[in-house]
């Protein structure tokens, strides 16, 4: 297997991302809409979600949990309202990072963000995990994902985070090509640019290895995003 690693980075001399305004930093916030993209009995899954429910409650084979169906329920229904309402107040824009089948089931609250200029990020097609998942498997998942977000809130995602990916997630989703940044990669600051299906290496610090970056914190905010926001929080409408 061959090492790919990079353990260097931009080393001792990081480049100048150029924040608009000569701003200092880039404050990023990802609000995650997972509910009913996430494991329940009822889709066929062999239990119920077990993973980062904020309960506790452990996955029982071939069970269905009420109670961790409804934590996932109260952010598509009320959660994901209340914080768009918030951001609307204040004016901020966040990256909405979209489970597909989330989105399917409440199409309204994904068009509700796009409509106010937020940005749309693949969370996958479902919230599962991808590690051990056949190659073809995954394969027909990001196409879906794409293809069903963009169906639903109307346009395809700008980046993708899988959450929990494996060794093929980066590589099947450049065989789609049209993405800024994988949100998966949490490994710098200032990211390599995915660029024309590939990633863009490290070589030099240059204008055009800031002009796009591998996550949104770390980009310069478009004319739609006047204020990017880093702070990871994690809310799940």
């Amino acid at each position: 297997m061959i090492d790919d690693r990079d353990y260097v980075g931009y080393g001792a001399n990081p480049p100048n991302p150029q924040w608009p305004g000569g701003a200092r930093i880039a404050v990023n916030i990802n609000l995650n809409f997972e509910g009913g993209g996430e494991r329940p009995v009822m889709d066929g899954d062999g239990a119920s979600e077990g993973v980062l429910n904020d309960i506790g409650f452990p996955s029982l084979p071939g069970v269905r949990s009420p109670m961790v169906e409804s934590v996932f329920e109260y952010g598509s229904r009320v959660g994901g309202w209340r914080l768009l309402r918030l951001f609307r107040k204040f004016g901020v824009k966040v990256c909405l990072l979209v489970v597909a089948k989330a989105a399917e089931r409440n199409p309204e609250l994904a068009r509700a963000f796009v409509e106010d200029g937020h940005e749309i990020v693949s969370h996958g097609y479902r919230w599962l995990d991808y590690q051990s998942m056949p190659e073809e498997v995954e394969r027909e998942h990001v196409r879906l994902g794409i293809e069903t977000i963009e169906r639903v809130a109307g346009v395809r995602p700008v980046g993708w985070m899988t959450g929990r990916p494996g060794a093929n997630t980066r590589r099947l989703h450049l065989e789609l090509v049209g993405f800024l940044y994988d949100r998966d990669s949490l490994n710098d600051e200032l990211h390599d640019r995915l660029f024309r299906g590939a990633v863009r290496r490290r070589r030099r610090p240059s204008e055009a290895d800031v002009a796009g970056t591998a996550r949104p914190s770390d980009r310069p905010p478009g004319p739609d995003h006047r204020a990017r926001q880093v702070a990871r929080s994690r809310h799940r409408p």
